[in-house]
C-alpha cells in the first residue's frame, strides 16, 4: 500500500534500523566433503554471530552450492574483515554482500564477476525476505492522527489494533488473516461500493469492468459482504501471479515497491470510520479491494507493476523518489485512451467517487504519459490532483517505463524468476550465460509453436 505523503522523498529512519543490523552474506562453494564447516569456521575465526544459513543448488560453481548467511555485523569495516576470511577458502568461488551497510557488492572470487563500484541499498532477494517489512511502517495503522475521523472513537481504535496485529504477525507462507467484519463496517463497506459501483461503466477502464464481474463472482465481491484477502489472493494468483498480503499501514516507498517485484500487493484490512463514508484520509480495505485489486489480475496492468517494482530493488533515493511518482501517476492516479475516449484506471480515482467523476471534465490538465517528464512533476497529497497523464495502453506504458528504466544508475540489472520467487542479479558473466540460456530455450519453444499455428 503506497500512498504519497510528506515521507516520499524523506529518509525514515525507524523503519529501516532493524534490517541495517543485518548483513546477508552469499558466497558459492564446490560440492567437497567439509566445504561448509570450512565457510563457518572462517566466520567464526572473524568473531561475528550467524542468525541463518540458507543453502540450495549452485548458479555459479558447477555440482556446487550456494549459501545466504545472516550475520551481525554492525560496521562496514567488520563486514570487509568477513569477506576477506571467506575469500581465504580456496573452495569458494564466488563472495558477495546483500547489506544496507555495504549493499550488493561482488568482492571478488568468482569467475566473471565485475565489481559494482556504487553502494547500493539492501533489497529482498526472495519473496520471504517481504517479512522484515511487517512491523516497518510510517504512519497510521494502530495509530491514528489527531484529524483522522476515527481518532477521538476508541471502539474503532481498538478495532484498528486487533486487525493490524494480525497483519504484525502474519508471515509468508502462512493463511492470510481471516476477519470478521461487523455489520457496522460491512455497512460502511455498502455504501462506498454501491455509489462507486454504479459509477464504474461511465468512467473505469474496459480492463477494470471485464475483471470486476469475476471477482464478484468468485471473491464474494459485492455490497452485502467486504471480500476476504485470501479469497483474492488466490484469485489474483491464478489470473497474473500476483498475491496480496497484508500490511499494518504506510509502507516506506522503497518497501512497498521492492514489494511489486515479486508481484506481491500490500493490502490494508482495516475500513475507514463509519462516520464519513466517502472519505478516508489514508488507504483503506475500500481503496485496495476496489481501486487496486481489480486490475492486478490483467496480465499487461501486473507487468507494468511489476516493472516498476524490478526497478525499485537496490535504486538510489533519487531513482526510488522518481518511481514513486511514477506509480502515483499511473497505478494511483492513471488515465488511458480507450475507444476514442479517456477512461480511469488508476486506483486513487476508482477508489474516490468524487475525483473519478472530476478527473474526466474538461478541468484538470491532461498531459502524454512519458516517465522522463512525469517523474519531474509535482502533485498536491490532499486534494483533487490538477494534471493527469494519460496512457495509450498499459502495454505502451510499460514499453516506456523499461526504456526509462534503462537510464537509470543502477549498476546491475536484475530478473524475476517465478519459479522460486526470488530475484537473480545478473552482474557476473556466468549469471548473464545463464539467462541467456533460458532465453535461448524459450526462443526455440517459440519457433516451435509458431510452426504450428
Amino acid at each position: 500500500m503506497l500512498q504519497r505523503n510528506p515521507h516520499v522523498s524523506q529518509t525514515h529512519h525507524d523503519a529501516v534500523t532493524m534490517r541495517e543490523l543485518r548483513t546477508t552474506l552469499f558466497f558459492s562453494v564446490q560440492d567437497q566433503v567439509g566445504a561448509l564447516d570450512e565457510c563457518l569456521h572462517a566466520l567464526k575465526a572473524a568473531d561475528v554471530s550467524m542468525t541463518r544459513i540458507e543453502s540450495r543448488p549452485s548458479k555459479v560453481a558447477e555440482r556446487g552450492y550456494d549459501f545466504f548467511v545472516d550475520i551481525d555485523a554492525r560496521t562496514k569495516e567488520l563486514v570487509e574483515c568477513v569477506v576477506e576470511e571467506i575469500k581465504r577458502v580456496k573452495i569458494v568461488r564466488d563472495v558477495r554482500i546483500v547489506s544496507s551497510l555495504g549493499a550488493l557488492e561482488s568482492l571478488g572470487g568468482g569467475e566473471g564477476s565485475q565489481g559494482l563500484d556504487q553502494q547500493v541499498p539492501w533489497f529482498p532477494r526472495k519473496v520471504s525476505d517481504l517479512d522484515t517489512f511487517a512491523e516497518k511502517v510510517l504512519e497510521m495503522g494502530e495509530e491514528l492522527s489527531s484529524d483522522h475521523p476515527g481518532a477521538k472513537d476508541p471502539v474503532y481504535r481498538r478495532r484498528r489494533m486487533e486487525i493490524v496485529q494480525k497483519a504484525k504477525e502474519y508471515r509468508s507462507g502462512q493463511p492470510l488473516p481471516h476477519i470478521d467484519y461487523t455489520e457496522q463496517e460491512k455497512d460502511t463497506w455498502r455504501q462506498v461500493y454501491t455509489r462507486l459501483r454504479d459509477m464504474y461503466p461511465k468512467y473505469a477502464c474496459r480492463e477494470f469492468l471485464h475483471v470486476l464481474p469475476l471477482l464478484e463472482q468468485n471473491c464474494a465481491y459485492g455490497p452485502d459482504n467486504i471480500p476476504q484477502i485470501e479469497d483474492i489472493s488466490r484469485f489474483l494468483k491464478d489470473c497474473t501471479g500476483f498475491t496480496l498480503r497484508p500490511v499494518m499501514g504506510l509502507l516506506t516507498p522503497r518497501d512497498f515497491l521492492n514489494s511489486l517485484a515479486f508481484r506481491v500487493f500490500h493490502s490494508t484490512q482495516y475500513i475507514r470510520h463509519h462516520s464519513d463514508p466517502y472519505y478516508t484520509p489514508e488507504p483503506d480495505c475500500c481503496h485496495e479491494l476496489l481501486g487496486h485489486v481489480p486490475l492486478f489480475a490483467d496480465p499487461n496492468f501486473a507487468e507494468l507493476a511489476q516493472e516498476v517494482g524490478l526497478a525499485s530493488l537496490g535504486a538510489s533515493d533519487e531513482d526510488i523518489e522518481k518511481l514513486a511518482t511514477i506509480f502515483w501517476f499511473t497505478a494511483e492516479f492513471g488515465l488511458c485512451r480507450e475507444d476514442g475516449s479517456i477512461r480511469a484506471y488508476g486506483a486513487g480515482l476508482l477508489s474516490s467517487f468524487g475525483e473519478l467523476e472530476y478527473a474526466l471534465t474538461e478541468v484538470p490538465t491532461r498531459l502524454e504519459f512519458e516517465p522522463s517528464k512525469t517523474v519531474e512533476q509535482k502533485y498536491p497529497i490532499t486534494e483533487y490532483q490538477p494534471l493527469y497523464f494519460v496512457a495509450d495502453s498499459f502495454r505502451d506504458a510499460t514499453a516506456k517505463l523499461r526504456e526509462f528504466n534503462a537510464t537509470m544508475k543502477r549498476p546491475f540489472q536484475v530478473r524475476y524468476n517465478p519459479y522460486t520467487q526470488s530475484v537473480d542479479v545478473l552482474n557476473s558473466k556466468d549469471k548473464v550465460q545463464h539467462f541467456a540460456r533460458s532465453i535461448s530455450n524459450e526462443m526455440q519453444l517459440l519457433a516451435s509453436a509458431l510452426e504450428h499455428v
